[in-house]
């Protein structure tokens, strides 16, 4: 173990600035939401151990899944059992990383028949009227109503994590790409060329006592091509359409047919449900509406109609579709396990190595998957959700 790191860590941001670092104890590959969180969980567990953050892009990457996250909060995702997890991930989104955008918001969940705990639409509506001119009461006759639900951008979380833990003593390695090996990483430092093109400006090996691989969809096959170990997780193209109408700070989240549609900047956000992964080399291409190309993907386009009947919004021209895939903003997401209703997962790849993964659960459960790894690295037993640990956790601010 080295001596503790005084102050601040270092940050490199481009190939100006010369790396010459041998070896960390610990080196977290990514630096999205869940890479991010579990560096600044870290330095607080275990502020002796040195470590390297490295990030492909920035801080978050701006082509990764955290940006395009939902940012919704819900008990309606949490598994049966993981119920103190996810209070704690909300306590912790509201309380400790500043202004993260967090805003307590109601969740509607909007069904075609009765199901347990639900009341009639049109009895919610007098409590929602915002909600109204989204949905048909006559084809979602019946609401279910999560009080606790709460919306944040993930982006957000990803960068004041990142910037706590360097603040706390980690270095930050940006514009990176690293390939795990035995033992450590090969880092290629990238640079763009006067003709737009990355390349690799130089290479350096590193040692490390533990890595994490944290580059969300990329993960698992960095895990198999660089470390040769095969993971039963996969991918899915996710792409979150707007829909231009209205919303404001009292309109409810609304989820009909899996569909999620979240009041973001004065309009919403629409995130689909995702159904299965993606197969291996399958390439992302815009579907057809009425015969006219469009930029949401063919799967996604079919379960938006399928709901313009109960939300007649989506047949109109509110509804954002594009002309090509690059209209609509879309990323991959990671499948933990292959499942599109997995929750987050971190898992021992090889000694010394780890994979950790957000999906389609992270919103809900994604810190505490971070900190469970962080605290596995760090030697700590204790949990803070944990009930026989509350009572000894303190709380400690951001750095």
């Amino acid at each position: 173990m080295s001596p503790m790191t005084a102050g601040a860590g270092r940050v490199w941001a481009h190939v100006g600035q010369a790396f010459a670092e041998k070896s960390y104890d610990v080196v977290i590959v990514g630096a999205g939401r869940m890479g991010a969180a579990c560096a600044f969980f870290l330095r607080r567990l275990a502020p002796s151990l040195r470590l390297l953050i490295v990030e492909r892009g920035g801080l978050p990457n701006e082509e990764g899944a955290t940006i395009l996250a939902p940012g919704v909060w819900t008990r309606l995702d949490v598994p049966p059992g993981r119920e103190a997890e996810a209070a704690w991930v909300r306590r912790t989104l509201e309380e400790d990383f500043g202004d993260v955008q967090f805003a307590a918001r109601p969740l509607l969940s909007l069904h075609p028949e009765e199901v347990e705990g639900s009341v009639p639409t049109t009895d919610t509506l007098t409590r929602f009227p915002e909600a109204a001119n989204l949905l048909d009461p006559q084809a979602l006759p019946f609401a279910g109503l999560d009080e606790s639900a709460a919306t944040y951008r993930p982006g957000a979380v990803a960068l004041a994590c990142g910037q706590g833990a360097v603040r706390a003593g980690a270095d930050l390695l940006l514009n990176t790409h690293a390939h795990p090996t035995p033992g450590g990483l090969c880092l290629d430092r990238l640079t763009v060329t006067n003709t737009h093109e990355i390349v690799t400006h130089e290479t350096h090996e590193v040692r490390a006592g533990v890595v994490v691989v944290a580059t969300g969809a990329d993960g698992p096959h960095a895990a198999e091509h660089d470390l040769g170990v095969h993971t039963s997780h996969g991918r899915a193209y996710r792409q979150t359409p707007r829909l231009n109408t209205p919303s404001t700070d009292s309109t409810p989240i609304l989820r009909a047919g899996g569909l999620t549609v979240r009041p973001q900047h004065g309009g919403f956000t629409l995130i689909p449900p995702i159904h299965h992964r993606d197969p291996h080399g399958y390439v992302p291409t815009g579907g057809r509406l009425t015969g006219v190309p469009v930029g949401v993907r063919r799967e996604t386009l079919e379960d938006l109609i399928r709901l313009m009947d109960a939300l007649p919004l989506l047949g109109t021209e509110a509804l954002e579709v594009g002309h090509s895939l690059a209209d609509v903003p879309g990323a991959w997401l990671a499948l933990p396990n292959g499942r599109a209703d997995a929750p987050p997962v971190h898992e021992r790849l090889t000694a010394g190595a780890h994979l950790l993964l957000g999906g389609p659960l992270a919103d809900t459960l994604g810190l505490a998957v971070a900190y469970d790894l962080a605290a596995e690295i760090a030697g700590v037993r204790e949990r803070p959700w944990e009930k026989q640990s509350v009572q000894n956790v303190k709380k400690a601010p951001l750095p």
